[in-house]
């Protein structure tokens, strides 16, 4: 049985991955799009993600991995993610999206932009052709800016915190305030050593 290709643009909350929204949904009309919920995403970026979702005029699909972030902490040795471990966006993002996207041949389309000296995620299933339409259409950050300014739904909340992504609440380049709020959110009682560099 052969199938069509299914078109799916799986959002972050951040400008770039909005912006592509916004970019793509006059192109691809059947685009499937979707969020990776890690469970500890901030309040804001959900309700970004909300704001987002009336644009392209269709409901983002909200995915997760059933066992959490705490579960994975645990099993990581209590290690958090970052860049050289980056087993949250492994356990957290890329496995509920494989497992969503299944065996059925999918173009994922990335908001990776033309002045990023990157590729991104390039899945190891052979079903997933990773597309980055920003880089083939030369949009930049400027252009980024431009596209959430003429829309009218604007940068996301967080980036007036001086934040630059939409990364989870614990795993925000692992800056110690961010990890001390989080502790006091979740109740912790044990005692942490704080060492300075």
């Amino acid at each position: 049985m052969i199938h069509e290709k299914r078109h799916i643009l799986n959002l972050s909350g951040g400008k770039d991955s909005t912006a592509l929204a916004l970019h793509m949904r006059d192109k691809i009309l059947e685009t499937e799009y979707v969020f990776c919920d890690t469970g500890e995403e901030l309040r804001e970026t959900c309700e970004y993600l909300d704001q987002v979702e009336a644009f392209p005029g269709k409901k983002i699909i909200r995915l997760n991995d059933r066992a959490g972030f705490d579960h994975w902490l645990k099993v990581f040795g209590g290690y958090l993610p970052g860049p050289r471990m980056r087993w949250c966006t492994k356990m957290l993002k890329l496995k509920p999206f494989e497992n969503y996207v299944g065996d059925d041949p999918i173009i994922s389309y990335v908001g990776i932009r033309a002045d990023e000296d990157r590729v991104g995620h390039i899945s190891t299933k052979k079903n997933i052709e990773t597309v980055s339409p920003f880089k083939d259409d030369e949009i930049d950050y400027d252009g980024v800016m431009k596209i959430l300014q003429d829309s009218g739904i604007g940068l996301p909340p967080y980036m007036k915190w001086g934040r630059t992504h939409s990364g989870k609440k614990e795993a925000i380049k692992n800056l110690l305030k961010y990890w001390l709020v989080w502790m006091k959110r979740k109740n912790e009682s044990q005692a942490c050593v704080l060492w300075q560099l």
